[in-house]
């Protein structure tokens, strides 16, 4: 089978791969349409091959990396999931308290993507807890086709439940300071968004290509924002201007940044859509932020 890279695709699987990473397309339909683009050698296998996340190989940090110590924990959500599972995540060798971050899965569940990312978190100076919001379900079950399925089945507003918790859990944490933010992707960029509107005490949120809240909710921010988004991205970028003209009308702190010729998703280092100079300058930007406002 050949081996598709990144510029080896058209934007069209692209696109056809965010309709079924968002449940608008099943499976079946998905490989259908994928045969369009099956031209000049290119296989369906390969193109299905090339646009599933690869966790094996891109990793970034090890659960056993020296500059932090990571473990499972559960914790409490009354008002949620009842019990969830997450990642908690803490700088090693610290003296004195730090800040904490939650960081929000996608659609699909504490997969091994968002863990990394909770560690990258950790590395940077906070401590970090990623809760599964697939807890109620047995957990992530270790694919994301699987993944999602699980995440449909549970209310969105009883998950972000869930993340509030979490916020909670690492505000009273002992080795925390008190100053907590949280970033999400895509499912967790609308949970980022929406625990800005729930907490008034939050002290960031980065929702990156995440669904906005309505101009009602948009005027009980607190929070400072900086928001991340793909300018391929015509689904989620669609509601950008109304929820900026909100923020704006209500003097909340907001930046946004409008990264050219990357598709949703392109923080993923998993899978194709990621892109590596878009994505480091976003995470940079990201800690540097919080750094400011947490700190």
């Amino acid at each position: 089978m050949k081996e598709l890279k990144k510029e080896d695709i058209d934007q069209g699987v692209f696109d056809l791969y965010d309709a079924y990473a968002h449940n608008k397309l099943e499976r079946r339909q998905f490989i259908e349409k994928l045969s369009a683009y099956a031209v000049g050698g290119v296989t369906v296998a390969a193109l299905m091959s090339a646009m599933m996340p690869n966790y094996e190989d891109t990793r970034t940090i090890k659960a056993d990396d020296t500059r932090l110590e990571s473990n499972y924990i559960i914790y409490d959500s009354p008002k949620g999931g009842g019990k969830i599972k997450g990642l908690l995540s803490t700088p090693a060798g610290m003296s004195g308290k730090v800040p904490g971050v939650v960081v929000v899965h996608e659609n699909r569940g504490l997969n091994p993507y968002i863990e990394d990312v909770g560690r990258r978190t950790a590395v940077a100076g906070f401590i970090s807890l990623a809760p599964d919001a697939l807890t109620p379900l047995g957990g992530y079950p270790g694919n994301d086709d699987e993944g999602r399925a699980m995440q449909s089945k549970r209310d969105r507003d009883e998950m972000l439940e869930d993340f509030i918790a979490a916020y909670e859990y690492l505000k009273s944490h002992p080795d925390c300071n008190g100053k907590v933010a949280v970033v999400g992707f895509c499912f967790g960029g609308w949970i980022s968004n929406m625990m800005a509107v729930r907490i008034p005490t939050l002290n960031a949120a980065v929702p990156f290509y995440g669904g906005q809240p309505s101009a009602e909710e948009a005027a009980q921010i607190k929070a400072p924002l900086m928001l991340h988004f793909a300018a391929l991205d015509e689904r989620v970028n669609a509601g950008w201007p109304a929820y900026e003209k909100a923020l704006d009308a209500n003097n909340v702190e907001n930046q946004a940044f409008m990264y050219p010729d990357v598709n949703h998703g392109f923080h993923n280092n998993t899978t194709p859509r990621y892109d590596e100079d878009a994505a480091t300058l976003a995470w940079d930007r990201t800690i540097g932020f919080f750094k400011e406002k947490l700190g």
